[in-house]
């Protein structure tokens, strides 16, 4: 437990810029060529002032009210201080802003409120532990300076697609002031350097927990599966009538009646099927039921391999899928290989005045440009597509089996490297794809210990950090000043 007495000069130091940032003197005035009384002597006279100020009446009266500087006509709070924690204080006005700011935050995102006093009293304790870490690093000499910190609100506002000065408007407009947004994320970033030098460095990783981590996910993928799809889709056009609609499932429901009279489901789907897996038999691949929607999962976890399901209608279409094959995750799991595809892509998005057609026709313009050499593909990645990965060329990298969605993946593995595909549909909206390059990896046994180990260090990470900020919190001297929250922190620790 940490010496209180600078906490004293520290009150005395608030009682001080309080009253010169409120216009009037904190000690008496009646006799200027009166020396100032000493420090103590003030604080004393401070206290006897408010004691003998008239009371208010009871409706006004408040917990923990404010300095009253003596002189005043009207006994109005200034601020006050809440809880003492080591030689730093936590004031009212602090956790008002801060209450305020979550309640701003809940409702902009339509959350069900806690009661008043269980907010002030989770955020009066995430404040001390906050206070309390602060202080640490503090004095641990961890720092973030104002280039570090603007790199960092950067890369936020690009995470959100905004700009930085579209960021503080929106902060604003949702009533949090952006310089208390920047020193909260400059907090954060401390507290974090702090935690990656006190926990994360310290996690240490047995070979006997990873041969037993193994052994525990191999007997749970033993109860998994995944299945191999392939499907049908008759698509419903954009803002189809009535009668279109019609059209279409009539469509698929003859489809259904041929594959029941044996017709073989590839070539079924190369003569039916909108999607841009039709000329591959609608060969979708492997896939886990959880990967896929619930309606479609919910139809196939029924089926025997061989077997298709009735027909499924989704917001867009209409969709038949055969179960082509089912196996255990852990047979998956050991498939020594694993193709990986490095491509890039340009997004067209579907929006209220980009209809999926008027995309459609935008990414064929763009395809002939490229197809004739008229442009680069990453430059028009960089000029019109509607994606993160714009800045970057279109560059998604390298790409592993289930890394995207199933009709782009499809139609990427169906390219030759270096070929640009046909405009490809998927909930995100129009792409264009193009294959750099394809590599096999080994999933080898290293790469498997290697994958355990991370996964233990992530759950050994989370209970770490938890136990290192109760014992920071523990060994803060901590001082509530309001009667309310002393009960409030003694009933939450029974």
């Amino acid at each position: 437990m940490r010496n209180a007495s600078k906490y004293q000069m520290k009150v005395l130091a608030v009682l001080l810029c309080t009253a010169a940032l409120s216009g009037c003197s904190l000690f008496s005035s009646k006799k200027k060529t009166e020396p100032a009384p000493a420090p103590a002597a003030a604080a004393t006279a401070a206290s006897a002032a408010n004691a003998a100020a008239p009371a208010k009446p009871a409706a006004d009266k408040k917990d923990g009210a404010g300095f009253l500087p003596p002189g005043e006509s009207g006994n109005v709070a200034i601020d006050s201080i809440v809880v003492v924690v080591n030689d730093d204080v936590i004031t009212q006005r602090e956790l008002d802003n801060r209450i305020k700011t979550v309640i701003n935050r809940m409702k902009a995102q339509n959350a069900q409120m806690p009661a008043p006093a269980d907010l002030r009293r989770q955020m009066l304790e995430r404040m001390i532990v906050e206070r309390s870490q602060l202080q640490l690093a503090k004095e641990m000499g961890v720092r973030v300076d104002d280039l570090q910190l603007d790199r960092a609100i950067q890369r936020i506002a690009e995470a959100q697609k905004l700009s930085v000065q579209q960021l503080r408007d929106q902060m604003e407009k949702d009533g949090t002031p952006f310089a208390s947004f920047r020193e909260e994320i400059r907090e954060e970033i401390i507290m974090q350097r702090l935690r990656e030098h006190e926990v994360d460095a310290k996690i240490q990783i047995s070979d006997a927990e990873v041969d037993s981590f193994i052994a525990a996910e191999k007997a749970a993928a033993a109860e998994q599966f995944e299945i191999n799809i392939s499907q049908i889709m008759v698509r419903i056009p954009d803002n189809a009538s009535a009668e279109v609609i019609a059209q279409r499932r009539a469509r698929a429901e003859e489809v259904m009646r041929q594959l029941r009279t044996g017709a073989d489901f590839a070539k079924m789907a190369a003569t039916y099927s909108d999607a841009s897996d039709a000329l591959q038999g609608g060969v979708v691949g492997w896939r886990q039921p959880e990967r896929l929607p619930p309606v479609f999962a919910e139809a196939l976890v029924k089926l025997q391999p061989g077997q298709v399901t009735p027909i499924i209608k989704s917001v867009g279409a209409f969709h038949i899928l055969k179960a082509v094959d089912r196996r255990s995750l852990a047979d998956a799991q050991a498939v020594a290989t694993v193709q990986q595809t490095h491509a890039r892509h340009i997004l067209i998005k579907v929006t209220p005045t980009m209809s999926a057609a008027d995309a459609k026709r935008k990414a064929l313009e763009l395809k002939e440009r490229l197809d004739n050499g008229a442009a680069k593909f990453e430059d028009l990645a960089r000029l019109v597509s509607q994606d993160g990965s714009a800045a970057k060329g279109g560059d998604l990298g390298w790409l592993q089996p289930g890394d995207v969605m199933p009709e782009f993946e499809t139609a990427m593995n169906a390219l030759k490297i270096g070929e640009v595909s046909q405009p490809v549909e998927t909930s995100f909206g129009i792409h264009l794809i193009e294959v750099l390059e394809r590599k096999t990896d080994d999933q080898s046994k290293e790469r498997e210990r290697n994958n355990a180990r991370q996964a233990l260090r992530e759950r050994k990470l989370e209970d770490a950090t938890d136990s290192w900020q109760r014992e920071v919190r523990d060994r803060a001297y901590v001082e509530y000043r309001n009667d309310d929250d002393k009960a409030a922190n003694a009933n939450a620790n029974k």
